[in-house]
């Protein structure tokens, strides 16, 4: 199905991109607060589940098989209809998970990670198949006795606020509720956190039943380098209830650790000028969930950072790089940047100099294997010619 879930976009075309995944029985709207605020410095996309909102609940599959993983697809679907290839993503309990699937999944895609009042797996499977049987026989509203106490403090929970979470809650597609809970039931990614690499924030609420703090502090330990922030007087809706704690340590996140495209699109152009289209087709070919964040780093940093910068041109860059690649004797990476220096304008007379300098300052038995690897690469390029 070719269908995208419904959603809204707010801020700024050029903002950051930055994606806001809700729990399940709510819609796009448990987010309201925090998407007014981020959206002054980021391009804002809020989705409902299927089923939830204005979601229609055939984006999941209905005979028990739908995943988190099926889900990570649909966001996927959204961020490529945006011409995102690179976002940061929020997501509360069950869109936590399905944000952490994407981090570990596709890290080349999550460049900054938020979740909130979420799991690394969500309790017994059992459990979530018995819900979804109860909805797919009763509709949501027979759930709705108990959200309050699931979702919120008793101090919070008769707010206006909580009343509103409730009827989106009850105005949820019983069969898009069921297959979400589904999905829950398969979920466990407690052997994969250690493969996020991308900037991680876990927030807790301290009296919530549904995901402990306990969970929030596994999911802190799990992933590397990840924050944990434990909100007091905070049950599972933490940005319902506690709306501007969350806002500032969203912000304060996604500001800290930037992921904005424009350096990996200048990076991208950069490297394949340099090196090819083939190399770098390769190199993307190759890549793997273990490489894939080196592979974005040298895009981001060595090419969108350094190489594009104003103050040498490129045959200088050239220059300085096979100087350094010749010290060092990393001859494989010498042999690439020989044919990038000749992309770049040097001569071979000049790539001569550059070995013979190298001579001097670097050693003789260093530039002997470098002369042997650039006449190498030159002959092969004539060969090609």
């Amino acid at each position: 199905m070719n269908c995208l879930p419904h959603h809204l976009l707010d801020g700024p075309a050029d903002g950051a991109p930055l994606i806001l995944g809700p729990s399940l029985g709510t819609s796009l709207s448990v987010w309201e607060a925090q998407a007014a605020a981020l959206s002054r410095t980021h391009r804002v996309l809020r989705f409902d589940l299927p089923g939830h909102g204005g979601s229609p609940a055939g984006l999941l599959p209905q005979d028990g098989s739908a995943t988190v993983a099926g889900l990570a697809a649909l966001v996927l679907r959204l961020a490529d209809a945006q011409g995102w290839d690179r976002f940061g993503y929020a997501g509360i309990s069950l869109g936590g998970a399905v944000g952490a699937h994407l981090a570990a999944h596709h890290p080349e895609r999550v460049g900054a990670l938020a979740m909130v009042c979420s799991s690394a797996r969500f309790g017994d499977p059992a459990g979530w198949r018995e819900r979804a049987a109860l909805v797919r026989a009763e509709g949501t509203a027979a759930l709705a006795p108990g959200a309050p106490g699931r979702w919120f403090t008793p101090a919070f929970a008769g707010s206006t606020a909580a009343a509103g979470t409730v009827a989106d809650l009850c105005a949820t597609d019983r069969a898009g509720y069921a297959a979400c809970c589904d999905a829950l039931a398969a979920y466990d990614l407690r052997g994969e956190l250690h493969r996020i690499r991308a900037s991680a924030l876990v927030i807790g609420g301290r009296d919530d039943p549904a995901t402990p703090p306990a969970h929030a502090r596994e999911l802190a330990d799990s992933i590397p380098g990840a924050t944990l922030l434990e909100l007091p007087g905070a049950s599972h809706l933490a940005p319902v209830e506690q709306p501007q704690p969350v806002i500032a340590a969203l912000q304060a996140h996604f500001a800290t650790h930037p992921y904005d495209d424009s350096r990996r699109a200048a990076g991208t152009a950069v490297r394949r000028a340099v090196l090819g289209e083939a190399h770098v087709d390769r190199a993307a070919e190759r890549s793997t969930p273990f490489t894939a964040a080196f592979q974005d780093l040298i895009t981001r940093y060595a090419w969108g950072e350094i190489w594009t910068r104003p103050g040498l041109d490129r045959r200088t860059r050239s220059c300085i790089t096979l100087t350094a690649l010749v010290a060092h004797g990393q001859l494989d990476e010498l042999a690439l940047h020989v044919g990038a220096a000749i992309r770049n304008g040097l001569t071979r007379d000049e790539i001569e100099e550059v070995l013979l300098q190298s001579a001097v300052y670097c050693g003789v038995p260093a530039a002997n294997a470098a002369f042997a690897t650039a006449q190498r690469v030159l002959a092969e390029l004539d060969r090609t010619d």
